[in-house]
């Protein structure tokens, strides 16, 4: 079970926790995708980023509650 993440008495869901975090994630691999030219084989570039943050988010929702990090 994901739980609330404390930050000085403000408390931050886990999912919006993991949700940025795969953000981050998605900005950095889209900028490395952009410097290698990937972009140029894809038919549509946004559709290629929804789905990077897709599989980054469900990557990140099965390896961190097993690992405790929010417990």
């Amino acid at each position: 079970m994901i739980l609330d993440l404390d930050l000085g008495g403000v408390f931050l869901p886990g999912l919006l926790v993991l949700a940025l975090a795969a953000l981050a994630g998605t900005v950095a691999l889209v900028r490395l995708f952009a410097a290698a030219g990937l972009f140029r084989l894809t038919a549509s570039q946004p559709l290629v980023e929804l789905a990077t943050f897709a599989l980054l988010y469900g990557l990140l929702l099965q390896a961190l509650p097993s690992s405790g990090t929010f417990q």
